[in-house]
């Protein structure tokens, strides 16, 4: 799990969020897959240009944050939902579909429009073996995390929560090596601040590279 963010410029995320909140949203229950049917309840935003605005703008700073690539390696998109928990709404317990759209989903992520203040409730809840994680972010921040798990949105008891859900197909599928690389990055650029291109860079970076060609699944 990883938390990415903020995603947008202050002015950027301000346009978004009164973008995304004059909407016009339906029942969020059209994307649920046959067993998640029956425990989600929010809303999702309807198809119209100027919701294709809001998500070209989102995907695009996805995309180009050196985080969200460094983490995910991201092969493919799906297309992004933007939702609304209104009191009351929720999304029990449930776990991703691993296809969606024709993309093997390795890694879900939700960005949180709504400023946490602003709402009550409506945590994202995910759980593993050790415990579950209950997670509220500021606007514009974003958690990445493996499709595998088990995870739900707890009921909204104030005001309204805006998210925008994602998934992503990565290039390498292995959630082990996409650690390494991960890492392998962190290194890399640590060690270019510290010393500049000197052997110890050129050998870390070489060590990447090959790793990639070995994990690489186009």
């Amino acid at each position: 799990m990883l938390v990415i963010g903020p995603l947008l410029p202050p002015a950027d995320l301000a346009a978004v969020q009164e973008a995304a909140a004059a909407l016009p949203f339906g029942d969020g229950r059209v994307t649920a897959g046959l067993h998640a049917h029956g425990v989600k309840a929010n809303d999702q935003a309807q198809p119209g240009a100027e919701l294709e605005a809001v998500l070209a703008k989102l995907e695009a700073a996805l995309r180009a944050h050196p985080l969200f690539q460094s983490a995910a390696r991201p092969k493919a998109l799906t297309r992004l939902i933007v939702s609304r928990y209104n009191i009351g709404q929720t999304y029990g317990l449930h776990v991703d579909n691993a296809l969606m759209q024709g993309l093997r989903t390795d890694l879900s992520f939700t960005l949180f429009l709504s400023d946490p203040e602003s709402y009550d409730g409506g945590a994202l809840v995910i759980e593993d073996h050790f415990e579950a994680r209950a997670i509220k972010l500021s606007a514009g921040e974003v958690i990445l995390y493996p499709a595998t798990t088990l995870h739900r949105v707890e009921p909204v008891t104030r005001g309204t929560r805006l998210a925008v859900v994602g998934w992503v197909q990565s290039l390498i599928r292995d959630p082990a090596q996409r650690e390494i690389l991960f890492d392998l990055d962190q290194a890399v650029d640590a060690c270019f601040a510290a010393e500049g291109k000197s052997a110890q860079f050129d050998r870390l970076s070489k060590t990447r590279s090959n790793l990639l060609r070995m994990w690489v699944e186009t």
